[in-house]
């Protein structure tokens, strides 16, 4: 008999029979075998009977005899680095859906550094010192070979994007805001203001602040966006701009650098005033949709004026015309929800007041405060902190003082609470009434705009640059993060909080509502299909754990690039970008 050592195998024998109760019963048998040949004819060796083994134990004499080399397990892999990449796969995923940087500009160094910092704001806003800092910390970084930049080329990317923002604007504005897509050439203005850091930037300025950040210096920025509020453009100007000049310069850009006419311009009351409204006349070619100021409103609600009460009887809306306003239609509104509103807080205010200037009163009738001039600084104070001086008829001479509500006064506003009159140009085949209120609501998306932009998307205050165009340059990748940071959101409605299908309001001056379905998506924390739901910011954080593993199997073996396996919600987040889940950004 001849030996064969190396014909050795596990050899796995199974049996069955049925118990006399019918129970069918299977036993397997695991012999370690050697296999041999004798006298022309193959023969089994039983060496041991290894049932008694552990699996694990069974299953690597199994693979060693197969000649496998088995190591420890801590041993068989290395795992050399582990960067998060899920929530920078997403966001440049949705960049390059929209051909962003293709309209930031040609391929290269500085389109490379530019595209990351909008990322970067897009997903983990910062100072542009730990930006740089930051993308050493992702596969951003060491897919862009950006985890050693300097804030040197970081600027310099900066300034060459700058240098480009009219084409960058110019590509989006015929994207969003031409006629074929915008038939009804509706573009919505805004403006907003966010404080600065340093003392050193010229367009720093103090102005009112729309932060209620009282005694800093800012800048203000207007934002340019199509009917849905989508991001198309934005100027900076020094803190103390007022309202119409910076409408004044986006009439402008529409016209000039964007070639775009016919335009209907929808900005608040602030914005739009008589005298823009004088030179977009002379101008020609811009057409307005905004509000009438209270004065105004009042001279429409005198004794013999268009706008009556009666109006209201049978809807909250009726449109009139007025000769002071030639070719225009005014849409006369009335919302008895915000009424009741400024009712409550007219008579709080008024109450307040009340307590304020009777202790006054008390004060000089006790011959405590005697002198004119002292008694008038502390009224002052009094009206001042509640704005309810033009509801009072106050007296004061030496050593007296007369205070009595202006009751004519208080019933002549409170008769308009809730009336606010809108006008335009928009012809009726163009836009029809309810079209005119419900796009000049609307402005409410610029709004959202500027929250997501200031504090809960993109920080971008406060701003921590010294030089002009430096801060612009700030600004335009803020808008550009804000245009990505738009889309994403829509796409990602399912998995968040967000409203997917809001209903339609019969009343368009009534107050939105929250759809039933988005009501009970958030009172049961889940979708429709079982995954939960988020927050956006939520949502980036849970892709940020889809991580790209950079593997060695030996010393000598190449590394190998691995992503984590993703959760159903990375997948479906994803899925509705309709894209797969790249290794790499580039």
């Amino acid at each position: 008999m001849s030996t064969h050592r190396d014909a050795m195998h596990v050899a796995r024998n199974k049996r069955s029979y049925v118990t006399k109760s019918g129970e069918e019963r299977v036993y397997e048998s695991v012999l370690l075998r050697r296999t041999f040949r004798e006298g022309g004819k193959v023969r089994h060796e039983t060496l041991a009977n290894l049932k008694a083994l552990p699996d694990a134990a069974v299953a690597a004499i199994e693979a060693t005899l197969k000649g496998d080399t088995l190591v420890p397990a801590g041993q068989a892999v290395t795992i050399e680095r582990s960067l998060p990449h899920g929530h920078v796969a997403a966001v440049w995923a949705q960049a390059t859906a929209l051909g962003l940087p293709g309209m930031v500009g040609p391929a290269g160094r500085m389109r490379d550094v530019a595209m990351a910092l909008i990322t970067a704001r897009a997903v983990a806003p910062a100072s542009k010192l730990a930006t740089a800092a930051w993308f050493a910390d992702t596969t951003l970084g060491a897919d862009l070979d950006l985890a050693d930049i300097e804030t040197d080329e970081i600027y310099a990317a900066m300034d060459w994007l700058l240098a480009r923002q009219d084409r960058i604007e110019k590509r989006l504005a015929t994207t969003h805001l031409n006629p074929e897509v915008n038939p009804k050439r509706i573009a919505m203005f805004d403006l907003s203001s966010s404080w600065m850091t340093g003392r050193h930037c010229e367009l720093a300025a103090r102005g009112y602040s729309r932060d209620g950040k009282k005694g800093c210096e800012q800048i203000e920025y207007g934002l340019l966006t199509d009917p849905v509020g989508r991001p198309v453009a934005v100027r900076v100007f020094p803190g103390n701009t007022a309202d119409p000049t910076a409408f004044t310069h986006a009439v402008t850009a529409v016209r000039e650098t964007f070639g775009l006419s016919g335009m209907l311009m929808v900005g608040d009351r602030g914005m739009i005033t008589n005298a823009r409204i004088t030179a977009l006349k002379e101008l020609g070619g811009i057409g307005w949709l905004t509000a009438l100021r209270a004065p105004q409103i009042a001279a429409l609600a005198a004794d013999n004026g268009p706008l009556q009460m009666s109006l209201f009887d049978e809807q909250n809306f009726a449109e009139i015309t007025h000769p002071d306003y030639p070719g225009e239609r005014l849409i006369c509104c009335r919302n008895p929800a915000l009424a009741a509103e400024r009712a409550r807080k007219r008579n709080e205010l008024l109450d307040a007041t009340d307590t304020a200037l009777g202790a006054i009163v008390d004060a000089v009738a006790a011959g405590r405060l005697t002198d004119a001039g002292k008694i008038g600084i502390r009224v002052g104070k009094v009206v001042g902190k509640h704005k309810m001086g033009k509801h009072f008829q106050i007296t004061i001479t030496e050593g007296s003082i007369t205070v009595a509500r202006d009751e004519d006064h208080i019933a002549a506003e409170a008769a308009l609470d809730g009336i606010y009159t809108l006008r335009t140009t928009a012809t009726t085949e163009v836009l029809d009434t309810t079209a005119v209120i419900e796009t000049y609501k609307n402005l409410a998306h610029v709004e959202r705009d500027f929250r997501s932009l200031k504090a809960i998307d993109i920080d971008l205050r406060p701003i921590h640059h010294r030089l002009d165009d430096r801060v612009r340059a700030h600004v335009l990748i803020c808008m550009l993060a804000g245009y990505l940071t738009w889309h994403l959101r829509h796409a990602w409605a399912p998995l968040t909080y967000t409203d997917e299908h809001p209903p339609h309001r019969d009343d368009p001056v009534a107050p939105a509502h929250r759809s039933a379905a988005a009501t009970e998506k958030a009172a049961r924390k889940t979708t429709d299909g079982g995954l939960p739901v988020r927050s956006y910011q939520g949502l980036l954080t849970h892709l940020a754990t889809l991580t790209r593993n950079d593997l060695r199997y030996t010393d000598t073996s190449p590394t190998v690039a691995t992503l984590t396996v993703p959760t159903d919600t990375q997948r479906h987040a994803f899925d509705l970008l309709n894209t797969p889940i790249p290794v790499t950004l580039t």
